[in-house]
């Protein structure tokens, strides 16, 4: 197990930059590493330029354990990941017969023309190892610590069934949230610092709400992987809240 490994996430598409789609990847990628005690530490939007995707690859892997990029692994003649990915690592870039044979299979079941478009999608860089899509039959693929899925995220979903087993795991980060209603921020700022301060190694967030006149307050959140030292703070953000006349709500988790 190594100390901590950290996740970045890079999402590729137009689409995502101008509003068209909205994207809910991040959330499932995060959740799916949170058990595996990888947080994700960035995350970037980039377009379907070669340019721009080699650019962010190349920082993030090299910044961070592993990498999950998103996107531009399909039919279209715009869909450019796989050809950027190679570029990133340097290497060429070919049809891989596995897939090919997969897709092939898989359109002739569907009775669908396997079109030289479709094709495309069996283009793999050198050296990379395959990532079953369970859902589509299209596999994503892995090059050094960058994993590359599709965009759709019923894909993507199915696609991290086949990654857990090539990471290596860190200590869990565990979550503790106090909840106050009426609460407001300003009021916590100073002694949230001290308690920063305090608690060097955990993080502490302020969340405040706001849903109507009469439901609003703030969420406060501790996390780290120490579970002794978070129960202290979390006792002590307790009493903070207590102290402004507000009962508090204790939620545990992982996040």
């Amino acid at each position: 197990m190594t100390a901590q490994p950290t996740a970045a996430i890079c999402l590729i598409g137009d689409e995502l930059l101008s509003g068209r789609t909205r994207d809910v990847n991040v959330q499932t990628i995060a959740k799916f590493l949170a058990p595996y005690g990888i947080p994700v530490k960035e995350v970037r939007i980039v377009s379907d330029e070669q340019e721009r995707i080699v650019e962010g690859v190349n920082a993030l892997r090299a910044a961070y354990t592993y990498v999950f990029t998103t996107g531009g692994i399909g039919p279209p003649h715009d869909d450019i990941t796989a050809d950027a990915i190679a570029a990133a690592f340097k290497v060429g870039i070919d049809e891989h017969p596995e897939a090919a044979a997969l897709l092939e299979a898989r359109y002739k079941e569907m009775n669908t023309e396997f079109t030289p478009a479709r094709r495309r999608m069996a283009r793999v860089p050198h050296g990379a190892s395959l990532i079953d899509n369970p859902v589509s039959g299209a596999p994503g693929f892995q090059t050094g610590n960058v994993f590359t899925l599709a965009g759709v995220p019923k894909i993507v979903e199915g696609m991290l069934g086949d990654i857990g087993h090539r990471l290596e795991t860190g200590a869990v980060v565990k979550s503790v949230t106090v909840r106050g209603s009426d609460l407001r921020e300003g009021d916590l700022a100073e002694a949230l610092s001290a308690l920063s301060d305090k608690y060097e190694g955990l993080s502490i967030g302020s969340y405040p709400w706001f849903r109507t006149v009469n439901d609003h307050g703030v969420a406060l959140i501790a996390r780290g992987t120490d579970e002794d030292r978070l129960a202290q703070l979390s006792e002590e953000l307790a009493a903070l809240v207590r102290g402004q006349g507000v009962n508090p709500e204790i939620i545990q988790g992982e996040l």
